[in-house]
């Protein structure tokens, strides 16, 4: 059987109160990470793993803004379409809001302010793609795990418990804002029940899943940079990050045009048609640079 080609998800509809007062023009998915708009970081993770119907979920007030930066995604080969979360519901809503686009097939919801980079994260993504019937959560070690929904595993990996900001963690791997579900999510977010929060919690689907013995983990590894850039701190460290691998590579780093000629889902001679309709500042530059040196499809 020819597996169903994977649906991506962007949700990028929260208020960024944390950044106030930063945000009060605009989505903090919509913010500088160093050169490029935050939501330039998902876009090209949802790429790398191959991923070309992609639907972004954000608010009334920040939509325009969204489709003035991203458009229909043809720049990048992909198809970008959009909806709204008119109330925040929590991240398992994203499932009931798109659950039209989703139509049954298996889908990669990612949150508009995770950014990931460095080793492994495109072969972790392929393997959780293959899985078509069970659910993969991706975790990674951090200080503070009471920050965090959190999972408790065995030895070989296996899910045992995971928990939403636990007072006492059961282990000091965070599940980080990347998730790779089935065709049944809608369905299964629809059975949830808010929290005390008032949301559809993420941990609570998952948790479905794990019930079901349908739930599986990839450990992301500390040579793989996660980033939560949802605070300003965050916010800074994320633009370093970049700037410093950048300048160390020689090359741009989770940039969707390179992602996409890397891909195939773009030519040469489509990519710079693209580039030409850009004022060629530094950004365009390096594309153009590495798209000289690129041995894909003129």
């Amino acid at each position: 059987m020819t597996p169903k080609a994977r649906k991506g998800i962007i949700l990028a509809a929260g208020s960024g109160t944390r950044l106030y007062p930063a945000t009060f023009p605009t989505s903090k998915v919509l913010l500088p990470v160093y050169d490029r708009p935050m939501i330039y970081y998902p876009l090209s993770t949802l790429i790398s793993a191959g991923i070309r119907d992609i639907l972004v979920i954000t608010n009334e007030a920040d939509r325009p803004n969204f489709v003035r930066t991203l458009g229909d995604g043809s720049q990048f080969g992909v198809r970008i379409t959009y909806a709204l979360q008119k109330v925040p519901r929590g991240i398992s809503d994203a499932f009931i809001v798109g659950e039209d686009f989703i139509d049954g097939d298996p889908c990669t919801l990612i949150l508009g302010d995770n950014i990931f980079g460095g080793y492994d994260m495109e072969r972790l993504m392929n393997e959780a793609a293959e899985d078509e019937e069970n659910a993969t959560i991706f975790t990674r070690w951090v200080p503070d795990p009471k920050r965090f929904g959190v999972a408790e595993f065995d030895d070989e990996g296996r899910v045992l418990s995971i928990e939403e900001k636990p007072e006492e963690p059961k282990s000091e791997y965070a599940i980080v804002g990347l998730y790779f579900l089935p065709g049944d999510a809608p369905g299964k977010a629809k059975t949830l029940k808010p929290s005390k929060r008032g949301e559809l919690e993420i941990t609570d689907l998952n948790r479905l899943y794990l019930d079901e013995g349908r739930l599986k983990m990839k450990k992301i590894d500390a040579r793989t940079r996660w980033i939560d850039a949802g605070t300003f701190d965050s916010l800074l460290e994320a633009s370093l990050y970049v700037s410093d691998m950048e300048k160390k590579n020689g090359e741009k780093i989770l940039c969707p045009e390179i992602e996409a000629l890397k891909k195939g889902f773009v030519t040469k001679a489509q990519m710079q048609e693209w580039i030409s309709r850009n004022k060629c500042n530094d950004y365009f530059k390096d594309v153009v640079r590495f798209m000289k040196k690129f041995k894909g499809p003129l």
